[in-house]
């Protein structure tokens, strides 16, 4: 059709996924990245920045309630939230339905994020920035950290890819900050990208965190505009036992906590989606032993990248042709 445009995605190097855009809704360099929202007959509203797709209308409650159901379904009482990113609103939205939270922090970049998403489809955030419990702060996430004096019970990293802003929102100082600013037996968690794809993401990320806390505990969402497998998020805590919820348990807070409507989490969902395919749980499993022995290297450390891309892509295959064989 003449004057069809085709957006592409360009996170991975050697293959590439072109979406319709029926009509170009923003296309803008932004202080910080560049951001394009358009239209899709399949997905809806759909938002990238720097190449990366970030968000569609028609799937965003998938990640959006993985990201703050799993976590805070795990504390007994959260009262004090902080999201690093998530300048869509839909984060802070699964977050506030919990009656608990006193008060979300959303820290966010780029105000730009925040105003395209309340412009081009408003129904992500609802009506969440105007609910008296969120507070929105526009600035980097690490320099915000550095700065605060508060304390969470759960710190939640809704970031884009580590590339251009977002890139600090991956490295072990980062996650160290993270550590500094959460209550005792506080949760963490991060966006681990896609572990078929890029097993070196989640191993630096799961060494930098088995390193830091007691417990880390990597799971998984089937996230459909996430092109390339299974999409993995990352949770580590010192409360071990937290962790230990039965699918009854959490069935009970949900209840209690008179959360209805949800689209992907449910108790059964929760509780396995920490079961890895053979996979990912050789590249978790090898990256903790490597903390415990002392590599506490991040995935963007200077000199740790190539490396430890290929060490993660070696144990990814083995476990492949082990899984071949009929492994349980």
């Amino acid at each position: 059709m003449a004057g069809e445009r085709w957006i592409e995605e360009t996170l991975h190097p050697h293959w590439r996924v072109a979406l319709q855009a029926s009509e170009v809704l923003c296309e803008v360099e932004t202080d910080h990245q560049r951001l394009v929202i358009f239209a899709n007959p399949t997905w809806g509203t759909v938002m990238m920045l720097d190449g990366i797709c970030q968000l569609t209308t028609a799937d965003e409650f998938i990640y959006h309630e993985m990201l703050a159901h799993v976590p805070l379904m795990l504390l007994e009482e959260p009262k004090r939230v902080l999201v690093i990113g998530g300048g869509d609103g839909g984060v802070l939205r699964e977050v506030l339905k919990h009656p608990s939270v006193a008060k979300a922090t959303m820290c966010e970049i780029d105000r730009t994020v925040v105003d395209m998403a309340l412009r081009y489809f408003p129904e992500v955030p609802g009506k969440v920035f105007d609910d008296p419990r969120a507070d929105v702060v526009i600035a980097d996430g690490l320099a915000y950290l550095a700065a605060t004096s508060e304390r969470f019970d759960c710190i939640i990293v809704d970031s884009s890819e580590p590339v251009g802003p977002s890139a600090v929102l991956h490295t072990r100082e980062f996650f160290a900050a993270c550590k500094r600013a959460l209550k005792s037996g506080g949760m963490l968690v991060t966006q681990n990208g896609l572990p078929f794809m890029s097993p070196d993401h989640l191993a630096g990320t799961t060494r930098v965190l088995a390193s830091l806390f007691k417990r880390v505990a990597p799971y998984l969402c089937a996230q459909p505009c996430y092109f390339g497998g299974p999409f993995a998020l990352n949770l580590a805590t010192n409360a071990e036992a937290a962790l230990a919820a039965n699918a009854k348990l959490l069935a009970k807070r949900q209840k209690k906590r008179a959360i209805a409507g949800l689209r992907y989490w449910t108790p059964a969902v929760h509780t396995g989606a920490f079961a890895l395919p053979a996979y990912a749980e050789a590249v978790v499993t090898e990256a903790i032993a490597a903390a415990r022995a002392g590599d506490t290297s991040g995935y963007l450390e200077p000199g740790a990248e190539k490396p430890k891309l290929a060490k993660a892509k070696s144990a990814a295959r083995k476990a492949m042709k082990g899984a071949g064989k009929g492994r349980m």
